[in-house]
């Protein structure tokens, strides 16, 4: 999966423990989208949505 990088500027803020599996949730969620690149927009929506539960 392919991330801008500004979307990879972002999940550096992430803490690194929790980085890798904020990866694999948003690219799944990507996936599901049927995106093949992961921009600074996507990445604030998915994490809104994280935050949502």
């Amino acid at each position: 999966m392919n991330w801008s990088a500004e979307a990879e500027k972002s999940l550096k803020e992430v803490p690194f423990f929790v980085r890798p599996a904020v990866r694999r949730r948003i690219e799944s969620m990507a996936e599901e989208c049927q995106l093949d690149c992961i921009d600074s927009t996507f990445y604030a929506e998915a994490r809104a949505k994280f935050a949502k539960r």
